[in-house]
């Protein structure tokens, strides 16, 4: 193979799932370490650990978009499910591979902290969240999660949306909103936004950090799927939602603006025609569906009983009456042919 043509293959060949979620997990780890990290040896100092965030989302996601689409963040992966970005099997193992990716940093980060010497002790604070220490009504830290997280995923789709001609400044954008949303929290909850930033060093923390956790879960996947839903309905979408994601479920036809039918029901859920009647047909004559039979690979499919049949037991549709039938020297017309001009219409194999 040439040099050009492995270019090419290089360029063409999609990354598979298991790149994708390696993706993940090594962007939340960076995320986790690098945040939580200038958190810890800056002494929470908001600029600093604001920017720590912000430029570590923009490294990774600049590093990683093209093959996972950088997430690095549970309540995203389910945003961008709900807004037909990704299917609902991806969002599950994204989520996993993003919660291990932050529980690998925030391990990681303290095993440095320890060998540093620099006084930290597992069971101190090590950049997690909370609202009792922070001085923070419980109420007031949900609505402050669930707000900020909302505007954080507003504006990830809003800035990867294909109509958008800032695509290629996405990552930038998508940092400088999280530096932003660290500068209003920090002194109120610490800022999680991310349900994996936040577990990945809660059970480093002590006993405070884990019986807050809930909020710092619950709270940013609330606001990530209300900006899923909202998004979409209110500002379109600039392509068709992936195969199994939004509301998909068993139903004939997706519900518009939420989301596809998965691809099993976009391979198998084939509506019967309405029977029109046929050219020289008589009002009063009986009005015969002239369907093109859908085959592939040996099978077709069969719409009265909605399954398939082997092709070559296809079952024979009822004959159209023939005016010139019983005629001397006009034999008359029996079993199913197609209509004159249309062919049997074949599906390619997925």
């Amino acid at each position: 193979m040439t040099q050009e043509a492995a270019a090419d293959a290089a360029t063409t060949t999609p990354p598979t799932l298991t790149q994708k979620l390696l993706a993940e997990l090594v962007g939340t780890f960076v995320l986790v370490f690098v945040g939580c990290g200038a958190a810890v040896t800056t002494d929470a100092d908001i600029a600093a650990t604001g920017l720590a965030f912000g430029i570590a989302i923009v490294i990774m996601a600049y590093s990683f978009g093209r093959i996972s689409g950088g997430h690095f963040n549970p309540a995203v992966s389910v945003g961008a499910a709900l807004a037909g970005r990704i299917s609902w099997r991806e969002t599950g193992l994204y989520s996993a591979a993003q919660v291990v990716g932050g529980l690998v940093g925030g391990l990681v980060l303290a095993i440095t902290l320890l060998a540093g010497d620099i006084g930290w002790e597992f069971g101190d604070p090590l950049g997690s969240n909370g609202f009792g220490g922070f001085g923070f009504a419980l109420g007031g830290a949900l609505l402050v999660e669930i707000v900020l997280t909302f505007i954080f995923l507003t504006v990830i789709l809003s800035v990867t949306d294909e109509r958008n001609d800032t695509v290629a400044f996405a990552p930038l954008a998508i940092g400088l909103a999280l530096a932003a949303i660290h500068f209003v929290a920090i002194p109120l909850t610490g800022t999680s936004v991310n349900p994996a930033r936040s577990i990945g060093v809660a059970f480093f923390s002590g006993s405070d950090a884990i019986q807050d956790l809930w909020l710092f879960i619950v709270a940013p996947l609330v606001g990530g799927a209300l900006a899923g839903v909202l998004y979409p309905v209110l500002f379109g979408r600039g392509a068709d939602p992936v195969p199994g994601s939004g509301f998909g479920g068993p139903r004939p036809v997706a519900v518009p603006g939420f989301g596809a039918p998965n691809a099993f029901e976009q391979q198998w859920n084939q509506q019967p025609a309405q029977a029109q009647p046929q050219v020289g047909q008589h009002a009063g004559q009986p009005q015969v569906a002239q369907q093109q039979p859908i085959i592939q690979d040996g099978w077709q499919w069969d719409p009265a009983t909605q399954q398939w049949i082997p092709a070559q037991q296809q079952p024979a549709a009822p004959a159209a009456p023939d005016p010139q039938a019983g005629q001397p020297g006009q034999p008359g017309q029996s079993g199913w042919a197609p209509p004159p001009g249309e062919q049997t219409q074949v599906r390619p194999p997925q």
